[in-house]
């Protein structure tokens, strides 16, 4: 947005993408460069960028990256840039490792907080749900809840990415259109995931916290926390994916026995006032009036009962009751137009031989064999006053 109908050019610089794309835009000119920490350095100890001319230095996310322990490669990269620049660092909160970052590499900071005029009025908007859930009926709560009156696009917050990966599974096998975004996936696969649940193409999108804040739907009805965050900054971030623009929302978040103790923190840090969560089975009625869920929902789609196959034509059959058009089925025999006999062997004679029968050779004179089947002679095309045929005893 900053730079647009501007003649800017700006190159995204991450993992899991090709080294080739990136290295051409660079070649090309580029005059915003926004990376992540390793690719950065890995492009600069190669000596395709350059960071000696920077006069700009944005570090965004600061908790996050020293939370995910990339506090040596900034380090790296405040070394290769100018000493005289301009810096700005953003960052959710302000903890002792982040204020010890700006007072380093920053001179005279200028401490700024930024707060939404509407952040209580946002916070009013979301109905918090806290439920105290068994983990082998938590996809059947899951699945019941995505079939409330008015659910819209809905995401859902896993700990880990096993867990997010097997929640997608679990839900298309019921029928539901699930997204994940998770870091076992690759940018691509991510960026895709996100794209069809901002257009709509998939509803309900499940995600780890560090690949879910990229998040950014203002028509986000219900946020659903599989798993209970770790403190009530990240519970915040996670809830604040609903209520948007006005709008109203509702967080739901299980419990797991062994984690009473974290909910009983977040509890006393953001004063909810409720101290023990609900125990909640998918077939509690306090889970359907809250949720405003049709009585009798189950955890799986109903889809339309397919089509019955089309009855098969019936076969012809013979008199004995054979299939007519069976593979090896017995033909029928085909009488021959000329002669009395049946029809054989092409070319045998009609009549029988008389046992014991003799032959005629060339001379007129007859051989007999006894009880050997008589030898029939080739017939000659001229000459000869004899006949080839057997006489009839």
């Amino acid at each position: 947005m900053l730079t647009q109908n501007r003649a800017t050019s700006v190159v995204a610089i991450y993992a899991a993408k090709a080294y080739e794309g990136q290295i051409d835009q660079l070649k090309a000119g580029a005059q915003i460069v926004v990376g992540t920490p390793g690719r950065l350095i890995d492009l600069s100890n190669q000596r395709l960028l350059d960071l000696s001319g920077a006069v700009e230095v944005v570090l965004d996310e600061a908790d996050k990256m020293l939370d995910l322990g990339f506090l040596a490669d900034i380090e790296k990269i405040f070394q290769k840039v100018p000493a005289v620049r301009h810096t700005q660092l953003f960052s959710a909160t302000m903890p002792g490792p982040i204020v010890a970052l700006a007072r380093r590499f920053m001179s005279n900071p200028i401490h700024m907080r930024a707060n939404d005029p509407d952040e209580g009025l946002t916070q009013a908007n979301i109905k918090h749900l806290v439920y105290r859930a068994h983990s082998l009926d938590k996809d059947e709560v899951i699945a019941r809840i995505l079939q409330a009156e008015g659910r819209g696009k809905t995401v859902i917050f896993t700990r880990t990415k096993r867990a997010a990966q097997k929640l997608v599974d679990e839900l298309g096998d019921r029928g539901f259109n699930a997204a994940a975004v998770h870091g076992d996936m690759s940018q691509e696969a991510r960026e895709r995931s996100m794209a069809a649940f901002k257009a709509g193409k998939r509803d309900v999108l499940i995600a780890t916290d560090v690949a879910a804040r990229g998040i950014d739907v203002n028509d986000v009805t219900h946020v659903i926390n599989h798993t209970i965050p770790d403190d009530e900054k990240t519970y915040l971030h996670r809830a604040g994916r609903t209520g948007r623009a006005g709008k109203t929302g509702i967080a739901v978040t299980f419990v797991d026995w062994d984690d009473l103790h974290k909910w009983a923190l977040i509890n006393r840090a953001l004063e909810f006032g409720q101290p023990e969560p609900i125990e909640t089975y998918s077939s509690s009625p306090h889970l359907y009036t809250d949720l405003d869920i049709p009585e009798g929902t189950k955890g799986r789609l109903v889809t339309a009962p397919k089509a019955a196959p089309a009855p098969k034509a019936e076969k012809p059959e013979n008199t004995d009751g054979t299939d007519a058009t069976a593979e090896g089925a017995p033909r029928r025999r085909r009488r021959r137009r000329g002669g009395s006999g049946t029809s054989g062997e092409q070319g045998a004679s009609s009549t029988p031989r008389a046992e014991g029968a003799g032959t005629h050779d060339g001379g007129g004179s007859e051989h007999h064999d006894g009880n050997a089947a008589p030898r029939r002679r080739r017939r000659r095309r001229s000459g000869g006053s004899g006949t080839n045929a057997a006489p009839v005893a």
